[in-house]
């Protein structure tokens, strides 16, 4: 398992933008596969977005796609979500999750979250209206 550390979360208007970032020390970044999950109050947890080791593959929920871009920068072993258009129904802790994917298809991308064993802590994501 690896550290993630999540930051970037706050207060936002709806239309507004934000972007997180998932920091790890983990000197073999590249080895791993990255994800996206939100959990609002009440709700379950939710997949988001993920990106393959690789980055030449990404995943989105259909509730994000068209509004939110996922990407990773392998020499500073970190991994954004930029969010726009945001909207009151994106309210929700964003978490980020990896996985060791070493000999995985460049392709790869997990979508549930049985595909990850590490978590971050989480970071809020708030929408007004």
């Amino acid at each position: 398992q690896v550290q993630l550390v999540e930051s970037g979360g706050g207060l936002v208007q709806a239309g507004g933008s934000l972007r997180l970032s998932c920091a790890t020390s983990e000197r073999t970044f590249s080895d791993y596969v990255m994800g996206w999950f939100r959990q609002a109050p009440g709700k379950e947890r939710e997949f988001v977005a993920g990106i393959s080791w690789s980055g030449l593959s990404t995943y989105f929920a259909d509730y994000v796609k068209g509004r939110f871009t996922i990407s990773r920068d392998n020499g500073k072993n970190t991994m954004y979500l930029q969010m726009n258009s945001l909207k009151p129904e994106d309210t929700a802790v964003y978490y980020c999750a990896a996985r060791l994917a070493r000999g995985y298809s460049t392709e790869w991308v997990g979508r549930n979250g049985y595909d990850y064993d590490s978590w971050g802590r989480g970071t809020q994501v708030t929408v007004s209206s």
